[in-house]
């Protein structure tokens, strides 16, 4: 039962495209409530209110106001909680990163519908991990502050923790060769709100078949 004032998430029960938006919530220190789509009728039930501009999930109802799109809601919450730099410039190159850590987590996103998931891991391990953690390490190389834009954590950062989480579970031994981000990840972690986050039941487990299967089905 969600409590009267608290925000409102609306997603399926996994982490997919809404774990950007539970990161950048747990980030900023607000707590929020979910709501979990089960079946089709459902989710038609959502579009036909009108609540579903654009007829997807994730839907967050916050302060009365009901938002979707992932980066529409995560940039709100991150001005929301002084997340998004301190100037222009800053705001700007917190866009440029948290864009392409979000094109590098939409692959790990993709990784339980693949058809073959073994062959899909071993392009991700082979192919583009070597194509993306290099330009995350320089990008914190060239900041040295330990995060990605200015002297503290921004949404960007949030935005990276996303797949160097998941990679940690997959692949265990693949920041190795990466010193910035394997002590980046290690901080990002022990962020306190974040830390709580980590070990609450909002974090879900990686997707298995019955994820995979009950998401197929709704939007069949």
């Amino acid at each position: 039962m969600s409590e009267p004032g608290k925000p409102k998430l609306t997603y399926f029960n996994g982490r997919g495209q809404a774990e950007s938006v539970r990161l950048m919530l747990a980030a900023a220190g607000i707590e929020f409530d979910e709501i979990y789509v089960e079946t089709k009728e459902e989710l038609e039930k959502l579009r036909e209110s009108g609540d579903l501009l654009f007829l997807q999930l994730p839907l967050l109802e916050i302060n009365g106001v009901k938002l979707v799109q992932v980066g529409a809601i995560v940039r709100h919450v991150a001005r929301r909680a002084a997340l998004y730099g301190k100037n222009n410039v800053e705001s700007a190159k917190c866009d440029m990163l948290a864009e392409g850590a979000r094109d590098f987590n939409e692959i790990f996103n993709a990784l339980p519908f693949a058809p073959d998931r073994s062959a899909a891991e071993d392009e991700i391990q082979d192919n583009v991990l070597p194509r993306w953690l290099p330009i995350f390490e320089q990008a914190l190389e060239d900041n040295g502050t330990g995060f990605l834009v200015g002297t503290g954590m921004t949404f960007a950062d949030v935005a990276l923790l996303e797949p160097l989480l998941t990679i940690s579970e997959l692949y265990p031994y693949a920041l190795e060769d990466y010193s910035k981000l394997e002590d980046f990840l290690s901080y990002m972690r022990e962020v306190p709100n974040l830390a709580k986050y980590l070990n609450s039941s909002h974090r879900k487990p990686p997707a298995d078949d019955k994820y995979v299967e009950l998401v197929q089905g709704i939007l069949s």
